[in-house]
């Protein structure tokens, strides 16, 4: 039990570790500002997409 606590607790650390200097850069990168740009382009990715069904 302790163990699969301490390997828990370490995967969740490391993973931290790791993403936390990515997330902070896309946090600059991408701010707020930008968010209704993002899903407007997001948006006409979407619903412009022919629809495969069609013969």
């Amino acid at each position: 039990m302790f163990f699969l606590l301490f390997f828990v607790l370490l995967i969740q650390s490391l993973t931290y570790w790791i993403l936390e200097p990515l997330v902070s850069f896309l946090e600059h990168v991408l701010e707020i500002r930008s968010l209704p740009i993002i899903a407007l382009i997001s948006l006409i990715f979407l619903f412009s997409a022919k629809n495969i069904e069609q013969n």
